[in-house]
């Protein structure tokens, strides 16, 4: 015997609406309790950099310092950190990221065009090992770049730091470049090339404003993982007056006692020119991820 089943009423203009509300509302609670999650450790430092003593070491929660002080930031000023003044710090952080930057988007983008545009024997081989060297844990080649650069002369140098940020950021560099290589049209470059244009000028004037926004996003990667080196820095430098900000921020740590308001208040001055560095660049990313090869 057969059971009719009556048919399934349709929903109405209100219950898909209902649903739809109710579903954006999940994903922007989803995406407010991610950015609070992000964000409270950075509100957190920031905070107890005016923080007095009292309140830091104090067994009470107190979200905002009832009487902030500059007594921290002051002190990291003026006493310095390790007998050297904290600029002293902060410059060789900056030379190290923007050198690693600079060298880095170079090799990156000539590589990734090379991958991206010419068919060779072992490519495949090439981008799988991109891949693997990324998977290696940095502390796994601490002791041969160590040996390497030693016997290239390069020990207690910031020249040396740049060159290992380099081979630690390059792989993923060149990866993300390839995409955007791969995703300009290659009938621009072909339309310069009857045009007269060389191979260079082509490069130059049509390929890398269209992957500039790629290259953008790298050196962004590239200048956050240099700025924030600690292993390698530390380990390959022996002079105080090369330690970049991470090693020079260990200081404030002794056997006994953890100065927490002077290590939050060089943490903030530290976090300072990521932000600025941002913040010069971000415009050009988000233009060029939005521009078009072809105006209409």
């Amino acid at each position: 015997m057969t059971v009719l089943r009556a048919p399934a009423r349709p929903r109405t203009r209100r219950q898909l609406s209902n649903r739809k509300r109710l579903g954006r509302i999940g994903l922007n609670t989803a995406a407010v309790a991610v950015f609070v999650f992000a964000v409270f450790p950075v509100y957190w430092m920031v905070s107890t950099a005016f923080k007095s003593n009292q309140q830091i070491f104090t067994t009470q929660f107190i979200p905002f310092p009832t009487d902030p002080t500059l007594e921290h930031v002051e002190r990291v000023f003026t006493e310095g950190v390790a007998g050297h003044s904290v600029w002293r710090y902060l410059l060789n952080s900056a030379i190290v990221a923007l050198g690693t930057v600079v060298v880095g988007a170079v090799f990156a983008l000539l590589s990734a065009t090379a991958v991206a545009r010419f068919r060779f024997r072992g490519r495949t081989s090439f981008l799988i090992l991109l891949l693997i060297v990324q998977m290696v844990p940095g502390e796994a080649l601490l002791i041969p770049l160590f040996m390497m650069i030693r016997r290239a002369g390069l020990y207690d140098q910031l020249l040396g730091l740049i060159v290992v940020n380099v081979a630690l950021t390059l792989p993923f560099a060149i990866w993300m470049l390839r995409t955007f290589v791969a995703a300009v049209p290659k009938e621009l470059e072909e339309a310069a090339w009857i045009d007269g244009a060389s191979r260079f000028t082509t490069f130059w004037r049509v390929l890398f404003p269209l992957v500039a926004p790629g290259l953008v996003a790298t050196s962004i990667f590239s200048f956050i993982t240099a700025w924030n080196e600690f292993v390698f820095a530390l380990t390959l430098m022996s002079d105080q007056s090369g330690f970049t900000m991470p090693v020079a921020l260990r200081y404030f740590v002794s056997q006994r006692s953890v100065d927490w308001g002077a290590i939050m208040a060089a943490s903030t001055l530290m976090t300072i020119p990521v932000v600025v560095f941002f913040l010069l660049v971000q415009r050009r990313m988000v233009s060029g991820l939005v521009a078009g090869a072809v105006k209409g």
